[in-house]
């Protein structure tokens, strides 16, 4: 059963290796760097656009707020035809047919709702600005995510090429050795066995690295792959826990304040409400053919003063969700600085953990390449078993993985760090 799956594996491995090699090694992929890379995702990524489509709606409904406290001039043009007209001793009194035009100048003159409204609106386009950065920063953080992940997976391509070449100069050694009448065949499907799994092992991480680059030129809205540069250099800043830094740095804490604020007024701007207004209202006229009694031309000026007295609790219910509104943007807020500080330790301590630990993966990588070195001198010399430079190799392999993982896990968290802190993307 062990040895059909290995076969399987290996045939479906085979299969898949000339069309994820030429793509993993196309000459035509883009290649970026990683400032490259998250630049290009900041200004091409339809989330980008999508939030800047926000701005420009919240900015709409400011406008809309600002116009309803100032000068509104509209026109009116009305046509009368009566079954009949009215004369009396021979002059039109009532004429049957009649067209009146009016023209019709407002403007609030005292209006607190209105105001607080324009206010509030203005509120909601800061917000949205705010949005969009925090977008921004989320998209670089998915393109540098992604972009980390290509070089880690690389690693790994590169570990498994290294043992590909160990386990196939094995084989051939093994192979010689049969040939010549001074080894055996299982000494060497031993060593093909080894060979077979580590090819398989190599295909499938080439074919990971694939879609990996994929991913990013998804990111990045390219045209095909897209594949990683140098690796990036992160400068740390030095230990600053400070809160109140972070909600200066951090877009997503300055949106949440921004939330907080506007709730806070939207909530105190709830009196308001309850407040009289007035609005000057300036309405010329013309009338043809005129009236008996009326001239051809007049205005009128007119005043309206209009105070609420009764509305069925309509306003102490809009106060009281305004309220709510308003705990529950307080209470995201706290939350928010709470994740905020958390994340920072975690990603310092972090940082300092991967760091010990690719020191030893490293040392350890570097012992067991020594490790594979002397048990194939030692097998030649007959001193050593076929299974144990199997072993080894195994092992070599294992701790060159441990390697890339380490490393992978470190650059992680250094850009955690950088994105805790708000320092990401500059």
């Amino acid at each position: 059963m062990r040895r059909w799956k290995l076969s399987a594996l290996l045939a479906a491995g085979l299969a898949l290796a000339p069309a994820v090699r030429s793509a993993a090694q196309s000459p035509a992929m883009e290649r970026l760097t990683f400032d490259e890379a998250v630049q290009r995702a900041i200004a091409s990524h339809p989330s980008a656009a999508v939030a800047a489509a926000g701005i420009l709606r919240a900015e709409a409904f400011v406008r809309q707020a600002r116009a309803a406290t100032l000068l509104n001039v509209s026109g009116g043009l009305n046509s009368t035809t009566l079954n009949t007209g009215v004369e009396f001793d021979g002059t039109t009194v009532v004429p049957r047919s009649q067209l009146t035009g009016t023209i019709d100048v407002s403007m609030p003159l005292y209006a607190p709702a209105e105001w607080a409204r324009r206010t509030q609106a203005a509120d909601q386009k800061a917000i949205a600005e705010l949005g969009a950065a925090d977008v921004r920063r989320q998209v670089a953080f998915a393109a540098a995510d992604t972009y980390l992940a290509v070089i880690g997976t690389r690693r790994v391509v590169e570990a498994n090429e290294r043992a590909v070449e160990v386990a196939r100069a094995h084989y051939e050694y093994a192979r010689t050795q049969r040939e010549a009448g001074a080894g055996s065949l299982l000494n060497e499907l031993r060593a093909q066995q080894q060979l077979s799994s580590d090819e398989v092992l190599l295909e499938a991480s080439r074919l990971s690295l694939y879609r990996t680059q994929e991913a990013l030129g998804v990111l990045l809205t390219a045209g095909g792959p897209v594949d990683a540069g140098a690796e990036p250099a992160f400068e740390l800043p030095p230990a600053d826990d400070d809160p109140s830094l972070l909600a200066l740095s951090r877009t997503d804490l300055r949106l949440f304040g921004a939330r907080e604020q506007a709730a806070d007024r939207v909530a105190r701007d709830s009196s308001k409400d309850r407040l009289p207004t007035l609005t000057g209202l300036f309405q010329p006229a013309t009338t043809y053919p005129s009236q008996f009694f009326t001239p051809d031309n007049s205005w009128r000026a007119v005043l309206q003063f209009s105070v609420p007295i009764f509305d069925s609790g309509l306003r102490s219910a809009t106060k009281q969700a305004r309220e709510a509104s308003l705990a529950e943007a307080r209470a995201t807020l706290d939350g928010a600085v709470t994740q905020a500080r958390s994340e920072v330790r975690v990603a310092r301590e972090s940082i300092r953990m991967a760091e010990r630990a690719l020191a030893s993966a490293r040392a350890g990588a570097e012992q067991a390449r020594r490790v594979v070195e002397i048990v194939n001198v030692s097998f030649r010399a007959g001193a050593a078993t076929n299974i144990e430079v199997v072993d080894a190799q195994r092992t070599s392999r294992d701790a060159d993985y441990a390697v890339a993982v380490a490393e992978d896990t470190l650059r992680r968290a250094k850009l955690d760090l950088l994105t805790a802190l708000g320092r990401f993307p500059r």
